[in-house]
């Protein structure tokens, strides 16, 4: 099944995971579900999926997850592998259809958790968010400002760099989409850079004939949009530390989520904890505490490794359970004033090069449901 988007202001659409969860979470709907993209795979009707028969659904299942086609890429390959092998256990077996169902289900159920932690917002850049920027007040402002600011940067650049950095400034919210896209350079910003010939773009240009010169690429951006439309899938987190601080107020829950992260991490014979175990810990209270994998946000690594220096995590020192647990909280609760003093936001913005309704078949509903 596709993740339905429900609508946003402003024309977006959210994937947060809640039609996923509601498909899984109705044991008959989803049993259906099960039944005929079983019967799809099953083409030798033996009751059973073979690894060959498996290869369309493990196929689909990367495309849902956004991974690019198998043999594009070594890493993406290695994901493959491992989706393959949640359904055969690693053996070269035959899969029956509870089982399919059980893994399908830890599947559509861990891709539901995620995009409810990080929700996607589809856009369709159509060229009216760009043209309304354009003849909107703040237009000629904020080419001011860039051509300042590009100007202190390379004063000797020429018409055409000016505009095409120009171009890169302008945001999602105002119409353009990520002009780093290779796709979105050669289909839409180069076509709009070589349609304008009434200056010489190689010449080093004033602020007035840059706000003029741009206008005229930007006003041929926008048609170009209208004639192809580019989906962007756009995803947005803010870090300001009310999930910590939700977790934390619940004392029941808290405990339940340190008991748990503390089973997966290693004891000496005595029982006993080394501190350089916090980050794993950490890592594991993680999702509950609304905060995101180390690794994957420099600024919240940077926020967390000042809670770790407060407490001199990185000492190798050995704790009892309690005392581990009471240094994961204290690190827990800085990181939350740390949040609450400077709250951080992330996005990314990624073209969509694949049509939305046909990137997965598997996990679309059939008709039959």
């Amino acid at each position: 099944m596709e993740e339905s988007p429900r609508k946003k202001s402003g024309g977006g659409q959210v994937l947060d995971g809640s039609n996923i969860m509601e498909l899984v979470g109705n044991k008959e709907v989803f049993s259906s579900f099960v039944e005929h993209k079983f019967k799809e795979l099953d083409r030798d009707r033996d009751g059973e999926l073979s690894v060959k028969e498996l290869q369309p659904a493990v196929a689909d299942i990367g495309a849902a997850l956004g991974l690019p086609a198998q043999g594009s890429s070594p890493d993406s390959d290695h994901i493959y592998s491992e989706v393959l092998n949640e359904f055969t256990h690693g053996k070269q077996q035959k899969v029956s259809k509870t089982e399919f169902k059980e893994v399908l289900s830890d599947i559509l159920l861990g891709m539901a958790a995620g995009l409810k932690r990080d929700p996607i917002v589809i856009l369709r850049i159509d060229g009216e968010d760009l043209e309304e920027f354009i003849n909107g007040p703040t237009f000629e402002p904020e080419m001011v400002a860039s051509y300042s600011e590009i100007n202190s940067v390379d004063g000797s650049g020429s018409l055409r760099d000016y505009i095409a950095k120009a171009l890169a400034k302008l945001t999602v919210e105002q119409g353009m989409p990520p002009s780093s896209d290779p796709w979105v350079i050669s289909n839409i910003v180069e076509p709009a850079l070589q349609s304008c010939t009434g200056h010489d773009l190689d010449k080093p240009v004033s602020q007035e004939t840059f706000i003029e010169e741009f206008k005229k690429v930007a006003e041929t951006v926008a048609q170009h949009l209208k004639e192809q439309h580019v989906i962007v899938a756009h995803s947005e987190n803010d870090f300001d530390g009310s999930g910590i601080k939700r977790l934390l107020s619940n004392k029941f829950e808290f405990d339940k989520t340190l008991n748990a992260a503390i089973e997966n991490v290693s004891k000496d014979r005595s029982g006993k904890l080394s501190k350089e175990y916090l980050r794993v810990a950490l890592d594991l209270v993680g999702p509950t505490a609304g905060l995101p994998p180390l690794g994957a946000v420099e600024q919240m690594d940077k926020v967390v490794q000042d809670a770790f220096n407060l407490v001199n995590a990185d000492d190798g020192k050995l704790l009892k359970e309690d005392e581990f647990k009471k240094i994961l909280t204290e690190i827990l609760g800085s990181i939350m004033l740390q949040l609450e003093g400077n709250p951080i936001s992330v996005y990314s913005n990624s073209v969509v090069h694949e049509p939305l309704a046909s990137s997965s078949t598997l996990l679309q509903p059939s008709s039959e449901l």
